[in-house]
Parts: structure tokens; sequence; C-alpha cells
């Protein structure tokens, strides 16, 4: 079986998958598959700013990885027909980093800043002022001689795009004027993604291949766009680039992936979960070591497929394993598991 963890679920994307996903993406709001809401209420505020003839307010975008953050920011740039610099909040280690692109921005450009949570808290601060009146101070020289300039910095519209809010300061996102939640996409919608990007791709394929596939990414794009390239290796090796439903499934078993759209790590984590600790509750910490994963990557790749899907649940005394999770891996359910010790990294609460 191949490890795909790495390659299935992983937050970052490699500089070879980034020009798949740059061909394969939705150029404007009518192409853009989902997000009925957003995209609505996106139209109506990018059509009032070009009216107006001013920059779009300052938009946040916050969701697990993959469901379209990065390219609702490409899209905004060319719907409001501007340039785009993009970066990373780990990028930007000091101020003058920021600068040196603040100050090359045109007139209305959108900048966009991935893992804005990532932010160095100087440079942060910083952001501030000229979020709100389009000035960065910078400091020259140091002790009694330093002195302050203030560069004038032409209006643009800010993008961050976050997997986890939580982490953004107040005085952060209190400075966006749109913030925006990105849910995971239905079975048709990624049915349509797929069909489309399998025409980009130039692959024939049915519409209950399109469907299978749908059914095993997660409710995500990037997975299911992933999942896509895979199956067309296996239908150019297997069945002379045609990929049929009997293709679909024998990749996935190739792949490991199940009808879920469970991977081997998500597998693992239920596993070690009901094997160890009973089904739960355990915290995220005691999680992380029992399964040799990061914490954070826990939290913002794996758990909010599985809580979706409703295979775990978060409550105040840890991680517990549904009903749900036992009878899709095929596991007895202990019949006192409201009775088991907490398995956490701190005890709960005794009131």
């Amino acid at each position: 079986m191949i490890n795909n963890e790495e390659n299935l679920t992983a937050k970052t994307v490699t500089p070879e998958e980034e020009k798949v996903e740059t061909t394969l993406r939705p150029r404007d709001l009518t192409e853009f598959v989902g997000q009925q809401k957003l995209k609505k209420n996106l139209k109506v505020f990018i059509e009032a700013a070009k009216k107006r003839n001013e920059p779009l307010d300052h938009c946040l975008f916050y969701s697990p990885p993959g469901l379209g953050k990065t390219t609702l920011a490409h899209i905004i740039s060319n719907e409001l027909g501007v340039n785009l610099r993009s970066t990373t909040g780990p990028v930007l280690e000091r101020v003058g980093d920021l600068a040196a692109i603040l100050t090359s921005l045109s007139e209305g450009d959108v900048f966009f800043i991935d893992e804005i949570h990532r932010l160095n808290h100087v440079v942060e601060e910083a952001l501030y002022p000229v979020m709100e009146d389009f000035k960065l101070d910078i400091i020259i020289g140091q002790g009694p001689s330093a002195k302050t300039i203030k560069l004038d910095i032409p209006r643009f519209t800010l993008i961050g795009a976050t997997t986890r809010a939580g982490l953004l300061t107040s005085p952060m996102r209190a400075r966006f004027g749109i913030v925006e939640y990105l849910d995971f996409y239905n079975l048709e919608e990624l049915k349509s993604i797929i069909l489309r990007s399998s025409k980009i791709l130039k692959v024939n394929m049915t519409e209950e291949s399109a469907v299978e596939i749908a059914l095993r990414c997660r409710g995500t794009p990037r997975i299911a766009n992933r999942l896509l390239r895979r199956i067309r290796d296996f239908a150019d090796v297997r069945a002379d680039g045609n990929v049929t439903l009997p293709i679909v499934e024998d990749a996935m078993i190739s792949l490991g992936v199940d009808a879920k759209g469970l991977d081997s790590m998500d597998i693992r984590i239920l596993s070690t979960m009901i094997d160890k600790f009973s089904g739960g509750p355990v915290g995220i910490d005691t999680l992380s070591v029992a399964v040799s994963e990061e914490a954070d990557t826990l939290t913002d790749v794996y758990e909010p497929y599985l809580i979706q899907a409703g295979l775990l649940a978060r409550t105040s005394r840890g991680r517990v394993v549904t009903a749900a999770a036992y009878e899709h891996l095929k596991k007895p359910k202990p019949q006192t598991q409201t009775e088991i010790p907490f398995q956490g990294d701190t005890p709960p609460s005794k009131k």
C-alpha cells in the first residue's frame, strides 16, 4: 500500500502541485463552485467597490486547508482588474520585509498573506496603521538619534487566509471589514469540480467515476484534484487513459483511501483512540504522542473532517470516538464507554 499521508492531507502545497493548481484554479466567481452565500456577498462587495472606484475592504478567509482561500484571493484580484502580490506569514520576519512589498504596490492592488496567524508580532503591529490609514512607520537609526518616518502606502486590499482563526489577535481581526468562513463542499459541488478539472487535464472520465472520487475526497477540492491526478496515472497505465469506476476503486485501494475518504493516518487516529484509550476521552497532546504526529497537524488537518463526518467528537474532557467510527472500522463498542476515566493531558475538574 502506498503511504500517502504527506500527499493526501498535507497542509502545504509542493511547487509541482502549485503549478497544477494554478492551471485548475477558477478565474472568476462564475467558475468558482460552492460557497454560495460567500460568493453572493463577495459579488456585491466587489461591484460596490468598483462603482465607488475604491479598493475592496480588507478580507479575512478562514477554514481547514484546501477549501479555496488562495483561489478566492486570485479571483478577487481578477474581478477587480488589479495585480496580486502574495506571501505567507512566516516569511515576513521584519518590518523591512513588509515595507519592501507594500512600497511596490499600485493603487487598488491586492496583497495576500497566507497563514496570517503566524505573522511576527512586530510585523503585525506595524501593519495596523497600514490597514487603517495606509501609512507605514519606519524607524531609522538607533538610540537618541533614531527617527520615525511615515511612508505613504497606495490604497490596497489586504486579504488574509488562516486555518486557525482563533490564533489571530483581536486587534488584527477587528481591522478586517469582510470576514468569511469556507465550509466543506457537498457531493454535487465536488462532482462538478472533478468534472471541470478532468476536462482541463484532458482526462476521459465517466460521471459515476467522478461521484466515486467525490465521495472519498473529504469534502475538499484540493484533495479531489490530488486524487484525480493519481487516478489518471492508474488509468494511463491500466486502461488506456479511460477513468472508469473499476479503475477508481482499484486506485483508491492502492492509495489507501477507504469509502469514507479516510486515509491511513485517519484510521490510525481512530484505531489508536479505540485500542489504547477505549474510545476516549483523550487529550490532544496525549493523542499526538500516541500517533507520532504534531498536535497542530491533528487539529488543523485531520480533526475537522473526522468531526464533520461524525466519527470524532470534542468534549470538555477530550476527544471521543463516536459509535459511527466503531461501526465503520468494524470494532466492538465498549458498553461502559461513558464511565471510562479521562485519558487526557490534565485531569478534568471535580466539580
